[in-house]
């Protein structure tokens, strides 16, 4: 198989991945004002987050290996620069004059809520370059070192996004070096088949025991004191958390079709969908539908709700009517950094 067939096959993988990722991301928020009333839901939840993020993170770092050095990166950190400029302002005031939101820090450097993967995005491509220089294995090394020793930072973990962005490098690095061939050889039908039949053992076992696990050991935002978590060991907590994400993301991902199929086209503009989706889980919230899902049938409607809607954000129509908001142009940017170095020449 030729190399351009192969990164051809890696790229619609990843972009399967990436739509059933986004399905994750909308579900996981939709149900959350659900979970301390339905158990079942509650399941979901946390088999959702034992892969969700670290996936994403993979996914993003396997992109990024295209752009992010030399003008296509100064490009790419501009663009998130200024999606974060907009998106924050645009949450935070809605928050405050619309859905009436409390304990949610408004500021630029609290990241709101779901903001929090731009401003670390941003952070794990600047830190990829600054260890550009180091073996893969260097970079491994360090990502979970720092991934481990923010927890000990005695500071609110939301700040900056200070906490995720460094438990979450070590998937970033992953994701960078990511081979597909040597997955593609891996996973073949039958480890495809073992890995779903994981997943699915995994889901189960959240269920029955997952029940005491504190969900912020899942999030990565909290430091080892906002856990509650005072011991001078609590760092193996989080290498054993890693442990259990990184068999999660892998079994899940024998879920994963390798054809192109309308879900590889979805996948290209799941950005869509997750800028412009908290808007509507917050409008949910605020107009009181909740209030009327309290049974099986009705978190049925909800997750599929949930489903279409991630459909709807990520078809075209959506991109050609809100590409200036969700991915705006930089080149005036670019031009000013240029006339900028031109007079200090």
């Amino acid at each position: 198989m030729g190399e351009n067939s192969l990164e051809a096959r890696g790229e619609t993988f990843f972009l399967n991945l990436r739509f059933m990722l986004i399905v994750t991301v909308f579900v996981g928020n939709a149900i959350e004002p659900l979970l301390g009333s339905m158990s079942g839901l509650h399941n979901l939840y946390l088999w959702i987050f034992s892969f969700h993020m670290p996936l994403f993170v993979l996914v993003t770092g396997y992109f990024a290996r295209k752009s992010l050095s030399g003008s296509a990166g100064r490009k790419v950190l501009l663009q998130i620069g200024l999606q974060y400029l907009i998106f924050q302002s645009l949450y935070s005031a809605l928050d405050i004059s619309l859905f009436r939101v409390n304990n949610i820090h408004h500021s630029f450097f609290a990241p709101y809520l779901l903001l929090w993967f731009l401003a670390s995005h941003a952070c794990w491509r600047l830190l990829m370059l600054g260890m550009g220089r180091w073996s893969k294995t260097a970079q491994i090394i360090f990502a979970i070192t720092a991934g481990v020793a923010v927890g000990y930072l005695q500071l609110d973990g939301v700040w900056f996004s200070i906490s995720r962005t460094f438990v979450y490098l070590p998937y970033f690095v992953i994701g960078y070096h990511f081979s597909f061939g040597a997955f593609a050889k891996l996973y073949q039908q039958h480890a495809r088949i073992a890995a779903a039949a994981v997943s699915v053992l995994l889901f189960l076992l959240l269920g029955t025991l997952g029940s005491d696990l504190p969900l912020g050991w899942l999030y990565g935002s909290m430091t080892y004191m906002q856990l509650g978590a005072q011991e001078w060991y609590a760092g193996l907590y989080r290498l054993a958390m890693y442990g259990l994400q990184f068999a999660a993301s892998l079994a899940f991902l024998g879920w994963v079709p390798y054809r192109v199929s309308r879900m590889t086209d979805w996948g290209r503009r799941t950005l869509y969908v997750f800028l412009l989706h908290g808007f509507i889980v917050r409008l949910a919230a605020v107009s009181g539908l909740y209030t009327y899902i309290n049974s099986p049938a009705g978190a049925g409607v909800l997750l599929l709700g949930a489903v279409l809607v991630t459909v709807l954000l990520a078809g075209p129509g959506v991109k050609r009517l809100l590409h200036p908001v969700v991915e705006p142009s930089v080149a005036w940017m670019i031009t000013l950094q240029r006339a900028a170095l031109r007079r200090t020449l």
